[in-house]
């Protein structure tokens, strides 16, 4: 039997493959589309966009507690111990659902939930982070530990290309959504530890683009800047947009950030529910200090 197993819902941006990699078991998470019950690997993004274009009601869900014990119970029986990661306490229910299961028998003192406040790229880095903690020896609950001490050290701006989504979300008034469309305003979003809030306005892609750079190069020089010098922060990007647009967006980033390594990732869809066709994201992890 191996010693620690990693778990996590389709929040973490992961792709099959790049899961299969990592040997990381990821729980797809529930969503809604005109009441219809779908998962994150039912349907493509095409079509999941095609969806949200049409103006389907689409809302999002944590998974029932059965399918969390259920991939828990399978993934005890090839592992002693298991680390799991679900999507952003402040964002969803499914970090305190997973806490109080945790506790009962059988679980309690082999599976650890771990809070980190993050989703997308930033799970995917402290998926990374954990196997390279489990590579260096250390216990599941000194990982978990390590990881939840160091949750704040991360930095994540996106900015939205259309504003409907925001507004279906009650984000955003239908009044502001219409006279942002008008006017070309594009918010950029900050995400601090489990919460979405506005950074900025700026009027236009590009300009929105230039904002998340320019705030990256701040926290770079402030928050990040020791970690910088010690080569410790990867730079993380991810987005909902086209391939053309993602494509440049990758290219931007990388000339702006030539020295420091870049993480990329297609935001999942129960993130893409919210913020929309177009998006684009930017931050900055920190690798985890060791005790």
């Amino acid at each position: 039997m191996k010693s620690i197993g990693l778990l996590t819902d389709s929040a973490c941006s992961l792709t099959p493959e790049a899961a299969k990699e990592l040997e990381v078991t990821v729980l797809p998470l529930p969503f809604f589309v005109d009441g219809k019950l779908c998962h994150e690997n039912e349907i493509s993004r095409e079509a999941f966009f095609a969806e949200l274009a049409a103006g389907k009601n689409i809302s999002t869900s944590q998974p029932a507690p059965e399918e969390v014990t259920k991939l828990w119970d399978k993934a005890l029986k090839e592992y002693k111990r298991i680390l799991y990661f679900p999507i952003s306490s402040g964002l969803s229910g499914s970090y305190s659902t997973a806490r109080v299961l945790s506790q009962e028998h059988p679980y309690a003192g082999r599976v650890f939930v771990v809070d980190l406040g993050r989703v997308s790229t930033l799970m995917h880095q402290s998926l990374l982070d954990a196997q390279a903690l489990i590579d260096e020896g250390y216990k599941a609950e000194e990982i978990k530990d390590i990881l939840e001490k160091s949750r704040a050290d991360f930095s994540i701006y996106i900015a939205v290309e259309q504003l409907d989504s925001l507004k279906r979300g009650g984000r955003i008034s239908a009044t502001a959504a219409a006279l942002g469309s008008l006017l070309g305003i594009k918010p950029v979003l900050s995400l601090t530890v489990g919460k979405l809030d506005l950074y900025q306005k700026v009027r236009g892609s590009k300009n929105a683009r230039k904002a998340m750079i320019a705030a990256v190069e701040k926290d770079l020089n402030t928050r990040f800047a020791t970690a910088k010098e010690k080569g410790e922060v990867t730079v993380m990007i991810a987005g909902s947009a086209d391939p053309e647009t993602t494509e440049s967006w990758i290219n931007q980033v990388k000339a702006a950030f030539p020295d420091l390594p870049v993480l990329y990732d297609d935001l999942p869809l129960c993130l893409c529910a919210h913020i929309g066709q177009g998006g684009l994201g930017i931050g900055l992890s920190r690798k985890p200090e060791r005790p």
